[in-house]
C-alpha cells in the first residue's frame, strides 16, 4: 500500500514535469510528434518493400507453376496420341499435383497481394495525414507567433498610454516640470535684469555732462568760446532749455 501510494505521488510529479515541457513549446512537441510518426511510416514502408518482395517471388512461382502446368498438359495429351497410356498416366498424375501446386500458390499470391493493398492504402492514408499535420504545424507555429506579436503591441500601446498611472505619464510630469523649472529661471533672470537700470542711466547722464564740460573747458583754452560764453552754456544746460531762453532774453 505504501509503495503503492508512493508510486502514484512519483508518477504525478512525473506528469506534472511532463505537462511544464509539453506547454512550454506546443509547436516544438508538434513537430516532434510528426517526427516520431515519419520515422514510424518510414519503418512501415520498408516493411511494405520487403513484403511487396515476398509478393513477387509468390508471384513468379505462380507464373511458373501455370508455365508448368500447360508444358504437363501438353505433354500427356501428345503421349495419348501416340497411344503411350502408361507414359501419359505418369505425366497426368503430375500434371495433377502440379496443379494443386498452382491453386495454393495462386491462393497464397491473392492473399499476399489483398495483403500489400490493405497496407500499401493506409500507408498512403498516413502519409496523406502528416501532409495535414505538417501544414496544421505551419498554420499554428504562424497562428502563434502572430496572437504572440499582437499581444506584444497591445501591451505596449497600453504603456505607450500617456496617463499619470504610466511610466510614460510619469516621465512626462518630470519633463514638463524641468520645462517650467527652466522658464521660471528665464523669467526670473529678466526681471532680475531691470533692477539698477536708473542709476545706470544716470551714470550714463553725469558722463555725458562730465564730457560736455570738458569740451567746453577746452573750447575756452583753444580761444573758440569765452569763458562767459561757456558759463552762459552750462547754467543753461543745467537751468533746461525754457530758463535759458529767459536768462538770455532778459540779459538783451
Amino acid at each position: 500500500m505504501i509503495l503503492e501510494k508512493l508510486w502514484s505521488t512519483v508518477r504525478a510529479q512525473l506528469n506534472k514535469i511532463a505537462n511544464v515541457f509539453w506547454e512550454a513549446d506546443p509547436i516544438a512537441q508538434m513537430q516532434y510528434e510528426h517526427d516520431v510518426a515519419v520515422e514510424q511510416l518510414k519503418e512501415g514502408r520498408q516493411g511494405l518493400e520487403m513484403y511487396r518482395g515476398l509478393v513477387e517471388r509468390v508471384k513468379r512461382q505462380a507464373a511458373a507453376g501455370r508455365a508448368h502446368v500447360k508444358k504437363l498438359e501438353a505433354e500427356t495429351k501428345a503421349y495419348l496420341k501416340a497411344g503411350e497410356r502408361e507414359t501419359a498416366a505418369k505425366f497426368a498424375l503430375e500434371l495433377q499435383k502440379a496443379k494443386q501446386e498452382l491453386g495454393a500458390n495462386e491462393e497464397q499470391l491473392q492473399m499476399h497481394e489483398t495483403a500489400y493493398e490493405n497496407n500499401l492504402k493506409k500507408i498512403k492514408h498516413a502519409s496523406g495525414q502528416l501532409a495535414k499535420v505538417r501544414d496544421q504545424i505551419r498554420k499554428y507555429d504562424a497562428e502563434l507567433k502572430m496572437s504572440a506579436a499582437e499581444a506584444e503591441v497591445a501591451a505596449l500601446v497600453q504603456s505607450f498610454d500617456l496617463n499619470v498611472t504610466t511610466d510614460f505619464g510619469q516621465l512626462e510630469q518630470v519633463i514638463q516640470g524641468k520645462i517650467d523649472h527652466n522658464r521660471g529661471r528665464a523669467r526670473v533672470a529678466a526681471d532680475l535684469s531691470s533692477e539698477g537700470l536708473q542709476e545706470v542711466e544716470a551714470e550714463e547722464r553725469m558722463q555725458e555732462a562730465l564730457a560736455e564740460d570738458a569740451l567746453s573747458q577746452f573750447e575756452v583754452e583753444l580761444g573758440l568760446r569765452s569763458p562767459e560764453t561757456s558759463a552762459i552754456a552750462d547754467t543753461a544746460k543745467d537751468l533746461g532749455p525754457a530758463v535759458a531762453d529767459e536768462s538770455i532774453t532778459e540779459q538783451n
